[in-house]
């Protein structure tokens, strides 16, 4: 993208008399097109056995997840790499040693998110992002129209990859007997690793690097190296983990684990408003992965802002520092602690998930289905939520079932006065006026459920394996 596209996205919204309309009922998510299933679907499948039987992996034994396909990549490399980082990054610095890597979170001048990624400082001055197509797209954007003395080399994702092949292979290890299969695996002795802290291992004599944290939010490590040994080293892992009882996971139950983990994954890139964002709107491709922005759910708002987020939204306080200059720091100083919603898990009803369940049977009315183990039917799913006396209390995103917590759960962005746990609010499920157009959308009627406010992540096991890995 290094020269303007023929056709921006800047265009499209030019051509577009309304953007919220388009992404609501027209657009096809990335991860959601037919061609991109289609082609992910045959290099990963749903289930290697079953969803449940895999979900119960990362909370009972050792899952195994491979992520190899779905995650795009940028490498940063030369003199100003670090800087480039800085200065786009809410992230602190000065802490970003080899045997590190960090929660890579990118702002707009206004302070809402563009988007999040792992981090990796893999040499003096070269940095690997992995996920996160648009904050990579904003790293790319500012590399080359800031004047920095840096090479960028992408590595998109499988659907999106004319070579065909990645740079990496990517597995997860996740679940309580991760750590046993990693030392099984691994070439020697087991390195001493704390949470988001990195290192070099030999596994079946493969050069693999190690990230320890948890997809699912257990003890796990993250394993990528060269693609051309995936293989050896999938096969090495699987019979290490043998005796641990590690089951491969496939992407139904993959795509579930924000459930488990409480990550708010590809928030609504804050992007599409400001003049401030002009040149990079102009800059962006019309079929780049921002014009797929994908909404759905009982929140409708013309006003694109309204789906906007903030680091604080997502659960990202702890990671933004103010001790170096960055795009959107005085934006985000200017938010007060009682402006920031709280992110947060809702447990619901029983009785009204059931009540959903049934309205599929016999003539009365259709509610939006409940589908297994991934409820949310849209990329970017916004669901009304409201307090007991009946005002507006935030907005609930994913949702789904996670078959150890035997649960319906969904992750939300609650005001603080309706986030304290115990707490009982309301869902609105379902699209306003039978539906949108996207075609994963029936027919339905709205209905709502009654859910209460829980800890996010929701998992005791989790929130305690969380809470050991950060006193590290």
């Amino acid at each position: 993208m290094t020269d303007r596209p023929a056709r921006s996205l800047q265009a499209l919204i030019d051509e577009t008399p309304d953007l919220v309309e388009y992404f609501y009922n027209e657009c096809a998510a990335p991860h959601f097109s037919r061609a991109g299933v289609a082609k992910t679907g045959a290099l990963i499948p749903p289930a290697f056995t079953n969803w449940r039987d895999e979900q119960r992996a990362w909370a009972e034994t050792t899952a195994l997840f491979h992520q190899s396909h779905h995650m795009p990549e940028l490498f940063v490399e030369g003199p100003d790499a670090l800087r480039l980082l800085e200065r786009v990054g809410v992230n602190t610095f000065g802490n970003f040693t080899l045997d590190r890597a960090k929660q890579f979170v990118a702002c707009t001048p206004s302070g809402h998110v563009i988007g999040d990624s792992i981090a990796y400082r893999i040499g003096e001055e070269t940095y690997e992002l992995v996920s996160g197509m648009p904050v990579l797209n904003w790293v790319q954007y500012q590399a080359e129209t800031g004047g920095y003395d840096v090479k960028i080399t992408r590595d998109n994702h499988s659907t999106a990859n004319p070579t065909g092949r990645r740079v990496n292979f990517r597995f997860q290890l996740d679940g309580p007997t991760a750590g046993k299969t990693f030392a099984a695996a691994i070439d020697g002795d087991v390195p001493d690793l704390g949470f988001f802290r990195t290192v070099r291992v030999k596994i079946a004599g493969v050069d693999v690097l190690v990230l320890r944290h948890g997809m699912a939010g257990n003890q796990g490590v993250e394993l990528s190296g060269p693609f051309e040994a995936e293989k050896k080293v999938r096969d090495r892992l699987l019979e290490a983990g043998e005796p641990y009882g590690i089951v491969p996971v496939g992407t139904q139950a993959y795509f579930s684990t924000p459930m488990s983990g409480a990550w708010m994954p590809y928030p609504v890139p804050g992007i599409f408003s400001g003049d401030e964002l002009r040149d990079y709107r102009e800059w962006l491709p019309a079929d780049t992965w921002e014009a797929s922005t994908q909404l759905g759910g009982s929140f409708y708002s013309a006003d694109i802002t309204d789906y906007y987020v903030t680091p604080y939204d997502l659960g990202y306080g702890r990671v933004v520092k103010f001790d170096h200059d960055f795009i959107g720091r005085e934006a985000l100083e200017a938010i007060r602690p009682e402006q920031r919603r709280q992110k947060v898990a809702l447990v619901w009803d029983r009785e009204d998930v059931m009540r959903i369940l049934g309205s599929q049977f016999g003539e009365g009315p259709r509610y939006k289905s409940l589908d297994f183990p991934v409820a949310y039917y849209a990329w970017n799913q916004f669901d009304t939520v409201t307090g007991a006396d009946g005002s507006t209390a935030g907005v609930s995103c994913h949702a789904g079932y996670v078959n150890p917590i035997g649960e319906m759960l969904s992750l939300a962005m609650l005001c603080p006065e309706h986030a304290t746990p115990g707490t009982e609010v309301t869902i609105t499920w379902g699209e306003p006026n039978g539906g949108s157009r996207k075609p994963q959308v029936e027919r339905h009627e709205q209905t709502t459920v009654r859910a209460t406010v829980a800890p996010a992540p929701y998992s005791p096991q989790v929130q305690r394996s969380i809470r050991a890995a950060l006193s590290v």
